[in-house]
Parts: C-alpha cells; structure tokens; sequence
C-alpha cells in the first residue's frame, strides 16, 4: 500500500480525457485557445488580475517565479528545509544567476517575521554582502503545515516594511487551502508569486506559474524559453491545468487527500512530530517499528532514524488509511 510520495500516485482521468480533447491541430507553443484563457481562469480564482504561465515541473516554476523578484547580485530568504535548498538540485543558483540562497529556522518549515529578521537584519546596507531581495515560502510547508490568513498578513506587513517580494512554492497549495477552508486568495495572501502545483494533486507534467503583476510576464515568457521549458505543444500542459480548475477538480482532490491523511494522524498519537494539516505526516518510529509495517506492506519514506514521512493522495484508498491506522495503534 503506496504513501511514499503523491508524485507516485496515478493520474486522474479528467486529465487523460482533456488532453485526449485537446489533440487537433492548433497554434504552437503557448498560443493555443486553451493557453489563452489561463489569465482569465486564474484570475477568477484569485479574484485578482495575474497571469498564469504553464511549466512541466515544480523546480522551473519556482525558479522562473522567483526571477522576477530576485537580481542575480542579491538574496532569497527561506526555511533551510525549503524545497528550492534542499531538493531542487542547485537550480535556484543556476537560474538566478548566482543569488544565494540566505537560510532560516522556524517551526515545521514555516517562517516568521522574526526569523526572517534574524538572518536579513544583521547585514550590512553596503557591498560587500549579499543583500536580501526576497522571501519564498512553502504552503503547504515540507512539513505538512500551512500558514494562516493572520501569518501570511504579518509576513506581508514584515516583507513590505523591508521591501522584499514574497514567493510562495504552492507544490500542495490545493492541500493548505482544503485545510484551511478559506477562499484561494486568502491561503496566497500577500505573495507576488505562486508556484501552483497540479502534478502532486492528480495531474500529469503540467504547473502554473502565477503573477500577480502581470506586467512580468513577458519577463518570464523569455526566461521559460531560455530555460528550454517553452514545449512545442503547450496547449496539452494548458489542458490539464483546466481540466484541474474545472469543477474545482484540484479542491475535491486534496480534500480527499488530507481526508486520508487524517485518518492516519488520528492513530499516530503523541508520535506525531508536526501538525497533520495537509496530506503528510511526520511520526515518530524506530527501525524495528518500521520494519515492522513494511511486512504489512505498507511503503513509505524513512526520515531519519527515529522516524517515518507518509504521504497520502487524492486517490489514497479510505480502507489503506484505515489500514495504516490501525498497524500504527497497534505498535
């Protein structure tokens, strides 16, 4: 039974479906209908103008968000267990042209004001450091948890205090905002950029770099082409990306992923390392505990010695769920 990653788990059939429908001949790279009207969708959304790039994967839509916010002489800040430091490659480095990366702490991979202030406030206004250009966040963060209304406004207030742009890396956005109940807008808040996620929800090779300024978007128009990610055929990643909006298939997705996550949580107890508030948990295990469920057949990560990451799906069955629950109480 599967809950090592949701990048594992199957496509949905809407996707195969309008992907199938969009197979006639039309205008290449991004000038097909169905690329078209992705302002027009995400903007209805977001109840804000933007503009919506596609890209075939999480990396080039954060690195190519992060572009337009970031000059090659300056900083990003993030969580040192940020996707972009940890598993990204180096490919923030290569796109920015060698901004660095500046490194925070804070709790279950989430960021606030203060620990943000802790690494930008002693650098000096001059030269001979690296001076910070932009904060990037993870909602869900890599540990699960997702930042409310009240934090996204005090890192907005902080971020403008200091003039920085704000990055959201939204691999499992449709996870947080399934979490957190609220409207889209409210789980991005104030950030000048998302990097939507779809392949994690059900969705096949497609993701949506999302502008709130769209006066950048040419600007990332050409970086995407120089990057090697402008595909001859676009309007098939344009097609699983609405095929993912329509009928709000990305929401009814994660809900059925945190869903199962819960159930799992609900069993884990004091084990549980951080908040359940997406489709992940983090638990505690030794060695022989995880042996011990893997004899069941249960796949998942080690993350350490001491303990196991699960990660459930939009198409995780409830009797797996019920399944692992019931093999993590009985250890």
């Amino acid at each position: 039974m599967p809950f090592v990653s949701d990048n594992a788990a199957s496509v949905h059939p809407n996707i195969w479906e309008a992907m199938r429908a969009a197979d006639n001949p039309d205008m290449p790279y991004d000038g097909d209908r169905q690329s078209a009207i992705l302002d027009e969708r995400f903007s209805e959304l977001f109840g804000r103008e933007c503009a919506a790039l596609w890209v075939a994967t999480g990396t080039a839509a954060n690195c190519l968000a992060l572009g337009t916010l970031v000059q090659p002489h300056g900083g990003v800040v993030c969580h040192r267990e940020a996707h972009v430091e940890v598993d990204e490659g180096g490919a923030p480095g290569f796109y920015l042209h060698g901004a660095k990366l500046m490194l925070a702490d804070g709790n279950s991979a989430k960021l606030k004001p203060s620990d943000i202030a802790a690494v930008v406030e002693p650098i000096r206004d001059d030269v001979h450091q690296v001076q910070p250009h932009a904060i990037s966040i993870t909602q869900a963060s890599e540990y699960g948890c997702s930042y409310n209304a009240q934090e996204l406004s005090e890192l907005g207030a902080y971020a403008n205090m200091r003039g920085l742009g704000i990055h959201m890396d939204g691999a499992r956005f449709a996870n947080a905002v399934a979490f957190l109940d609220c409207a889209p807008a409210e789980a991005v808040g104030p950030c000048d950029t998302l990097s939507f996620g779809f392949i994690k929800n059900g969705g096949l090779g497609s993701e949506a770099v999302i502008l709130f300024d769209p006066a950048r978007a040419d600007e990332v128009r050409y970086r995407r082409k120089r990057a090697g990610h402008l595909q001859c055929k676009g309007r098939y990643l344009a097609a699983q990306i609405l095929a993912m909006l329509d009928g709000d298939l990305w929401l009814e997705n994660a809900r059925s992923a945190n869903a199962a996550a819960a159930e799992i949580a609900g069993a884990c107890g004091e084990r549980l390392i951080h908040p359940v508030e997406a489709n992940e948990i983090f638990m505690r295990c030794t060695a022989a505990e995880r042996d011990s469920l893997r004899a069941q057949d249960f796949e998942f990560y080690d993350w350490g010695d001491d303990a196991a990451r699960f990660v459930t799906a939009w198409n995780t069955p409830q009797e797996h769920a019920v399944a692992l629950a019931k093999a993590i109480a009985a250890l």
